[in-house]
């Protein structure tokens, strides 16, 4: 007589086990379906000013060396206010940049961007400075292409745009090409970052 309320016991925690089970798989989906909305557009726009800023200074340099010394520091500097808007965003949204969005988002942002730092290395040991605001246009273009299919649709375009603009730069001389590079990395964050803010909540 007591076989069966142990057998409806063990049904009940393996219906438990089930909706547990369930439950975590419609979690892990969503979780997995939702976009990296974290792209900080008045970020982007801070970045922007701060590029055109860069682009005019290393115009006025006499040398090579203090041309890239202006644009290195300027990508640190871009690097820092990008991060910290970012966290602000997220934190404000209540998103966690350790989600599984976030996660696939920097996966496949930050690959290219670690490319383009050791490229950079190779092509200053080379001399091959011209060949610099070409390769990081595009390699940030990628970066922000890749990163922007798992974001809002706006950011993938401006990684297009990025590789458009860096494959024509490639083919200019380094004096052009760093008005490109004030095009690119100032003007298109600008006016995406601009969009960005008013259209997914800063």
């Amino acid at each position: 007589m007591a076989i069966a309320p142990l057998q409806n016991g063990r049904s009940a925690v393996a219906l438990h086990e089930r909706a547990e089970a369930n439950l975590r798989f419609i979690r892990e989906t969503m979780e997995r379906a939702t976009l990296f909305t974290a792209v900080p557009g008045w970020g982007m726009v801070a970045v922007g000013l701060t590029a055109c800023a860069a682009a005019a200074l290393a115009a006025a340099q006499p040398t090579l060396w203090r041309w890239l010394l202006v644009w290195a520091s300027e990508a640190a500097l871009a690097l820092a206010i990008g991060s910290a808007a970012m966290w602000r965003k997220a934190r404000r949204q209540d998103h966690s940049l350790a989600s599984a969005a976030a996660r696939r988002f920097f996966f496949a942002f930050v690959p290219p961007l670690a490319v383009g730092g050791l490229l950079s290395v190779v092509l200053v040991n080379h001399g091959a400075y011209e060949v610099l605001p070409g390769a990081w246009l595009l390699l940030y273009g990628t970066g922000v292409l890749a990163g922007g299919a798992f974001s809002v649709r706006i950011v993938p375009m401006l990684g297009l745009a990025f590789l458009l603009l860096g494959g024509v730069t490639l083919f200019l001389p380094l004096a052009w090409a760093n008005w490109a590079m004030a095009l690119g990395f100032g003007a298109f964050h600008l006016a995406f970052g601009f969009v960005i803010a008013r259209s997914y909540g800063g």
